[in-house]
C-alpha cells in the first residue's frame, strides 16, 4: 500500500520505490521534486521542495532533508540523518546514520563519512560527523565519526579528516591538517 504525500509538479519515475518498509509515519515529499529510476525511499522521511536524485538512490528512514537538495547516483543516506537546504551530495557518498549536514553544503564524488569509531570491536554508540553551513568536502575524502567540519570550511580531496576542521580553513591530506582557506576558496558555496 502506497501512502507517500507528495507536492505538486512531482516526476517519480517508474522503477523508484517510494515508502518502502512498515513505518508510523509516510514519507512525505515537498513540490517539485525529480526521483528517478532505482532509488529507494524508506517510510518515515520527510523531504522538501525542489528534491532530485539520481539513479540508484537510498534514503533510509528517519531522515529530515530541506530544500532544493540533490543526491546524486548510488548516493546512500542511512537513516536518522538531517540535511539541510540547497546541499549537493554528488555521485557515490555515503551519509551514515546520526550524521548532520547544514545549508549549502557541498559533497564530492565518492566521499565517504563514518559514524563507529571502533567497528565490530566495541560497542560504542554512533556518532556521525557534522558539516555545517556552507562546508564543502572534495571527492572521495573520508570524514571519521563525531568530526565537525566548521562553517565555510573545505576539506581537500582524498583527505582523511580525524578531527574537527575550524571554520573558514582547509583541510589537506592523510590524516588531514588544517591550513588558513586560500583566497579563491573564501567566501559561501553558490549552491542557493
Amino acid at each position: 500500500m502506497t501512502r507517500f504525500v507528495s507536492g505538486e509538479g512531482c516526476t517519480i519515475a517508474d522503477g523508484a520505490t517510494i515508502d518502502h518498509g512498515e513505518f508510523d509515519e509516510p514519507t512525505r515529499i515537498g513540490a517539485d521534486a525529480t526521483i528517478r529510476a532505482g532509488s529507494i525511499v524508506y517510510g518515515d522521511v520527510t523531504i522538501g521542495d525542489g528534491f532530485t536524485t539520481g539513479h540508484d538512490v537510498l534514503i533510509r528512514e528517519g531522515t529530515t532533508i530541506g530544500d532544493d537538495v540533490l543526491v546524486g547516483t548510488k548516493t546512500v543516506v542511512d537513516g536518522e540523518t538531517t540535511i539541510g537546504s540547497h546541499v549537493s551530495l554528488q555521485t557515490n557518498v555515503y551519509v551514515p546514520t546520526e550524521t548532520t549536514i547544514g545549508d549549502n553544503v557541498f559533497v564530492g564524488p565518492g566521499a565517504v563519512m563514518t559514524n563507529d569509531e571502533y567497528p565490530v570491536r566495541t560497542e560504542v554508540d554512533l556518532e556521525g560527523p557534522t558539516l555545517e553551513d556552507g562546508a564543502s568536502v572534495g571527492a572521495n575524502a573520508t570524514i571519521l565519526p563525531g568530526v565537525t567540519i566548521g562553517e565555510n570550511a573545505f576539506v581537500a580531496a582524498g583527505a582523511v579528516v580525524v578531527e574537527d576542521v575550524p571554520a573558514d580553513s582547509l583541510a589537506v591530506g592523510a590524516p588531514a591538517r588544517t591550513k588558513p582557506l586560500p583566497a579563491p576558496l573564501e567566501g559561501p558555496n553558490q549552491l542557493e
